[in-house]
């Protein structure tokens, strides 16, 4: 061993059909990482409403507690 990486030759057509392999490989990937992806930023959306939708209504519960304490 002289630290060389050891040579390989293929023949293109072969080589070819592997990238081709490796390509659809790659998509499919690709594919399952964006589902993921969308999955989590679906979830982090409607977690990110509910806390605006309580504060929003907790807002309105307090002025019309406000409201209601000035008129009466």
């Amino acid at each position: 061993m002289d630290g060389k990486a050891p040579a390989a030759f293929v023949e293109p057509g072969e080589f070819n059909e592997v990238m081709k392999r490796l390509d659809k490989i790659d998509e499919k990937i690709e594919f399952v990482n964006s589902e993921v992806a969308q999955k989590i930023g679906k979830k982090v959306g409607r977690d990110i409403g509910i806390l605006y939708g309580g504060v929003i209504g907790l807002l309105l519960f307090l002025i019309y507690t406000v409201v209601s304490s000035m008129f009466m």
